[in-house]
Order: structure tokens, then sequence, then C-alpha cells
């Protein structure tokens, strides 16, 4: 029996059964990923539901959602019954997510490990798809004055000019940095030109009596130092 476009549609469904009275009825944590996806969608195409266009969106990440994170707006309209609306919808609520997760941080005084360094930096940089460049610049007590991105790249690399962030930790005052990038591809890894970009900046702080306490590289789960594993 062929069923008709209309059957496919979430009106037609129980009550206990649509997303969005789900989640009225037995609140949020009660529904599925594709549930709540379908939610941010609001409706799929002629051909299937929008749980079901979640579900296979789902399925292309390997149903993870730090994945789906990490997938662009171009990439999202690939899927049949996503437009450019559905798909800033979802950008959106990923955004927020990892906002949340660094709203919801332990606020750090003082760095002491380089732990607390990835502790601060991987909500930022775990899950992008690119790579980025950040500078803690710190006082005398290794508290942080502030944290900047100085640069943002491709996904294998990134431009960033020591100058610059040198004249930024003369203006903060800083006593000592700490250099933090990601690596997208998840490799721990510090490349050469990692190496040899440390080494410049050491040279350059050293000239200011500013020190470079540490390079950590972020990952999405995990991170390396440069100064734990005698690298500075």
């Amino acid at each position: 029996m062929t069923m008709s476009p209309k059957s496919f549609s979430i009106k037609n469904w129980s009550q206990d059964d649509r997303p969005r009275e789900k989640l009225r009825d037995k609140g949020a944590r009660s529904l599925s990923d594709a549930e709540l996806v379908a939610i941010l969608i609001g409706s799929g195409s002629v051909q299937e539901s929008a749980v079901d266009l979640s579900k296979r969106i789902l399925a292309s990440v390997d149903h993870n959602l730090q994945n789906l994170g990490k997938l662009s707006n171009a990439q999202l309209m690939t899927f049949k019954g996503i437009g450019e609306a559905k798909a800033i919808k979802i950008s959106a609520a990923m955004e927020i997510s990892y906002r949340r997760r660094e709203t919801n941080q332990k606020k750090l005084d003082k760095i002491k490990t380089s732990s607390s360094v990835f502790e601060i930096m991987n909500p930022l940089l775990g899950h992008l798809s690119h790579e980025e460049f950040w500078v803690l610049f710190l006082n005398n007590s290794s508290k942080i004055l502030a944290k900047t991105q100085m640069s943002k790249g491709g996904m294998t690399g990134t431009i960033v000019d020591v100058r610059i962030v040198m004249k930024q930790a003369l203006e903060y005052s800083a006593t000592a940095i700490i250099l933090v990038h990601n690596h997208p591809s998840g490799a721990l890894q510090p490349s050469k030109s990692d190496k040899r970009l440390t080494e410049k900046f050491k040279l350059a702080a050293e000239s200011l009596d500013i020190k470079v306490l540490d390079h950590i590289i972020v990952t999405e789960k995990n991170y390396f130092s440069f100064a734990d594993e005698s690298l500075l």
C-alpha cells in the first residue's frame, strides 16, 4: 500500500509521539537527539518526517552531536528538506550549547597547570573544523588578564603575527603569556612549524622580560603541553 505524503506529517502522529508535545509533557530529557533536532527544523519533506530527516542527518555524523556541530550550513543544506533557514537554526543551536558549556565552567582565577588551560580553552576550540590561535595574557600572580583570538585559519594551519601579540602583552602589562591553538585533525603531536613558532615567541618575549609559560595544542578530547613535555 502506498502512503500519501500527508501521512509523513508529524501532525498525523499520536499526541505522545510528537516531539514538541512530548517535550512539553515529559521534559526535554525524554526526547532522543533526533527528536530534539526535529523540533529545531520544524518540518521534513513530502518523503519523510522531520524526525526521520533528523535521524538521517545524525547517522551521517555517527550520531555524534559534536560532529553535527562541525557541519557547515552548506553541508547541512545537502540534505533534502534542509534549506538555509533550517541549517542556520541547527548551527545557532550548536553554538548556544558551546557557549552554555563555557558559561558553566568553574571560573579560574589562576592558571596553575596545563589542564587548567585545557579546561578554559576546550569549549572554545575543541569542536572547531578550522585552526585558531589564541593567547592568554597573565599577570605576575598567573591570573588571566585577557584571552584573545589572534588568528583564524584553515583546516591545517593559521598564521599569527608575533609582533602584534607582544604589543598586546605590553598593553595589558602582562608578565607572562600562554599560547594556545587547536588541531582539528585530532593529532596531538606538534608540527615542526609549531615548534619553530614557539621558539620565535620565546625569543621575542625574553627581550621584553615576558615569559612564555606554555604552548597548548587543543583537540576535541585531549591536549598537548609544551611545558609538560619539556619543550620550552
